[in-house]
């Protein structure tokens, strides 16, 4: 097997003022008994969309067999009626993927549908498996035949290969086999299963709809639908929900969790609750309050880079006592793809997207709130625009999360080590690339006092302690792996 085939879905697809924000993978939604599951999971899918915008695909049962449909695109896109009309019965998973260069392809879009000796199952994946090269190559050596790109096949193939009893016992085999993060959704013709990684890297939640029950990345899925909440599947747990009702098993154990703390700086949307029914909004208000509490600055007002910067821009507000106010506009009809001009436009991928409000800006001392750094090439744009654009006096920029200096390797598409601004910079010399006045972060010690079970949370990206992967050595070879 070609390393750069199988792993080119980790490099990074740059556009605009996406380019210097770090990008979670995928969302899955999960519907069992309910005779309009496919229509369910197609709105679950909508309200997960920001967890992936490249491709989508829905797989359903109708107690008989399995039917899929899937496409490269949104979802709204994707999913017209008479394709939804091909999704018959009451049971459905669906998947949002984001996608990078080497994989934007539909064979890895999922979900993955197969057949094999036990019967037909389907397989949807939200997370990144750290060994899955290993495993690949193994399975290859042993005469396993892959479709896609995606470590997520990785899962079906041990699955198939295991010499385990029945099914149960074939996925325990295969998820004790795997390392790295993973929340899975598994579907066969009669049943629906969910399973979530023993460290708990990414949300999963089980709800109640209509006599029937729902499974999703993020509770907004449930409230578009209007179901409720009941409770997270825990890390390590399996969740099989069938005509005997829902059974729970717990077969998967690690010495600790370690909940993704960027799915509260920036992933996950601001109205979802999630990591034991936490409100993501009221957490990142309070980190911009402590923000504010560990670094002021006399300011005449404060803006948010909208949209993910804009809880905490009102935190800081609401502590700082200075005036909040959208100096910064964001065109939401913005596609991916988009003509541009042949003279030379100044910052023109941000300014497609943002535009300064120099009515509000011009003569003022602005403090901007952002959510994070990763490059520092949008943050530098943006600074530009709103002294030059706006016409402000000074231009503070505050952080609402510590110094990114490692990439992810659970699940988040990041940039290598050497890409990210703060893991080869000082905090003054990103201030003075990106041309602030000041810049300051928020302290890893202010993060952490913000969180609920701040010791059940994985902050690798701000201080290198990686939960899986210890040895240096596997690091630089996932480094290396990522970069491919």
């Amino acid at each position: 097997m070609n390393k750069r085939s199988f792993n080119s879905s980790r490099v990074t697809r740059h556009s605009s003022l996406s380019s210097d924000k770090f990008h979670d993978e995928c969302g899955v939604f999960g519907v069992y008994s309910h005779n309009e599951a496919a229509n369910l999971t197609y709105l679950g899918l909508h309200a997960l969309q920001h967890r992936g915008q490249e491709g989508a695909g829905i797989c359903s049962s109708d107690r008989r067999q399995l039917y899929i449909e899937k496409s490269m695109g949104l979802v709204a896109d994707i999913f017209s009626e008479k394709r939804l009309k091909r999704l018959p019965g009451d049971i459905a998973i669906g998947h949002n993927r984001y996608s990078t260069a080497g994989s934007s392809s539909l064979k890895n879009v999922q979900p993955i549908m197969v057949n094999f000796s036990l019967g037909s199952l389907a397989i949807a994946h939200n997370g990144n498996l750290v060994n899955a090269f290993e495993l690949r190559n193994e399975l290859e050596a042993n005469g396993a035949i892959f479709q896609s790109t995606s470590d997520s096949e990785v899962i079906v193939h041990l699955i198939a290969s295991s010499r385990a009893g029945g099914l149960y016992e074939r996925l325990i085999d295969a998820m004790r086999t795997v390392s790295g993060a993973f929340s899975l959704l598994i579907m066969t013709e009669n049943e629906l299963i969910a399973i979530r990684d023993p460290y708990g890297f990414r949300p999963l939640s089980l709800g109640k709809y209509d006599g029937g029950y729902v499974v999703a990345s993020e509770t907004c899925a449930f409230d578009l639908i209007g179901a409720e909440y009941i409770r997270d599947i825990d890390p390590g747990e399996m969740v099989i929900i069938n005509e005997n009702g829902i059974k729970s098993m717990r077969p998967l154990h690690s010495h600790r969790h370690a909940f993704c703390i960027f799915e509260f700086i920036y992933f996950s949307r601001p109205d979802s609750n999630i990591f034991g029914n936490v409100n993501v909004d009221a957490v990142r208000k309070e980190f911009g309050r402590q923000l504010a509490r560990e670094n002021h600055v006399d300011a005449d007002l404060v803006i948010p880079v909208p949209d993910s910067g804009v809880p905490a821009a009102l935190g800081y507000a609401e502590q700082s006592k200075i005036h909040f106010d959208f100096g910064l506009i964001r065109n939401h009809y913005v596609g991916r793809t988009f003509i541009e001009p042949r003279q030379s436009i100044r910052h023109f991928g941000v300014k497609i997207k943002l535009n300064p409000v120099r009515k509000l800006l011009e003569g003022k001392r602005v403090l901007v709130v952002d959510d994070s750094i990763v490059r520092g090439t949008t943050s530098k744009k943006i600074v530009k625009m709103i002294r030059e654009g706006g016409g402000a006096k000074e231009v503070h920029l505050r952080i609402s999360s510590p110094p990114t200096i490692g990439p992810c390797f659970y699940g988040i598409d990041t940039p290598t080590r050497k890409e990210l601004i703060a893991a080869t910079h000082s905090v003054e010399e990103i201030r003075k690339y990106i041309t602030a006045d000041t810049l300051k972060y928020l302290s890893l010690d202010g993060l952490l006092k913000v969180i609920p079970n701040p010791e059940k949370y994985c902050t690798a990206c701000f201080n290198d302690d990686y939960p899986v992967l210890t040895p240096q050595e596997r690091i630089e070879q996932m480094e290396l792996f990522l970069s491919l």
